[in-house]
């Protein structure tokens, strides 16, 4: 069983997988954009997911979604930063995320009570990874190709496998020289980030050989377009990526996960 270290603590991620809860605090989300704008709605919808089995709850305040404009840093701050602060007030013990590429975010964030900072931006910035040392979080480090307002337009690999594996090692070391231990680190292969269809499922096909330094895999499959592609849903696919490996999984809706996964472990 692989250990995922955290800033208060460690967990432990079962052959069943761990789940984190999405909540997104944004009016352009691909999904779910403007249903939880509003910090009050914000917090009791990730109170249920709690309540459904979600392990970690990931905030985020900017939309990452294919063709996505930026976000200013102040207003992204006022998305979550309610949120973070009301939830740690109110669950002292649950597992907070905040999902965003800048550092600024991801410090106040922590400040506010954070445990993991995910970063799409796969430690790419100096100093995100210098504030993830200092705060000794769990960090999310995540692949894309691009960014998010173009990462779609024509992605394009000779070797998607082993490209992104060889980003995860340099990324890793990178980490690892701006003091944030191996433990700390989790990767995410960022599907649909920069990725076809083709892409995403040779990802899934063979996630063992991306997996570096044992570390732990989390899978982001929620909702994703390529899913219509494939004729799958999320539920479905998360299973899939679990017997290949992935030790965690962000998903919008956690009970049919939950129960999924929860069957599978009683199966042995």
């Amino acid at each position: 069983m692989r250990i995922w270290t955290l800033r208060r603590g460690s967990l432990s991620l079962p052959p069943s997988g761990r789940i984190l809860g999405i909540l997104n605090n944004t009016p352009d989300s691909f999904s779910d954009g403007g249903c939880h704008a509003d910090a009050q709605a914000a917090v009791c919808h990730a109170q249920q997911m709690l309540e459904e089995g979600a392990d970690i709850i990931d905030i985020g305040g900017e939309s990452t979604r294919p063709g996505a404009q930026e976000v200013p840093v102040g207003e992204e701050l006022r998305r979550v930063l309610p949120i973070i602060r009301r939830l740690r007030e109110l669950h002292p013990r649950a597992l907070l995320s905040i999902d965003t590429r800048h550092a600024l975010v991801a410090r106040a964030a922590l400040q506010a009570g954070a445990d993991i900072v995910n970063d799409v931006g796969g430690l790419g910035d100096p100093a995100m990874r210098e504030v993830c040392a200092e705060y000794a979080c769990g960090v999310v480090l995540m692949h894309m190709q691009g960014v998010p307002r173009t990462m779609q337009l024509a992605p394009s690999y000779v070797d998607v496998v082993a490209e992104v594996r060889a980003f995860f090692e340099q990324r890793v070391s990178l980490a690892r020289q701006a003091g944030i231990a191996a433990g700390r680190i989790c990767l995410d292969p960022g599907i649909g980030f920069g990725k076809t269809t083709a892409h995403n499922v040779q990802l899934i096909e063979h996630l063992e050989e991306l997996r570096c330094e044992d570390l732990p895999m989390l899978m982001a499959l929620s909702r994703k377009r390529f899913l219509r592609d494939i004729g799958k849903d999320t539920v479905e696919m998360s299973l899939v990526a679990a017997r290949h490996g992935a030790d965690l999984h962000r998903v919008h809706e956690v009970a049919p996960l939950r129960a999924a996964l929860d069957a599978v472990s009683r199966q042995g």
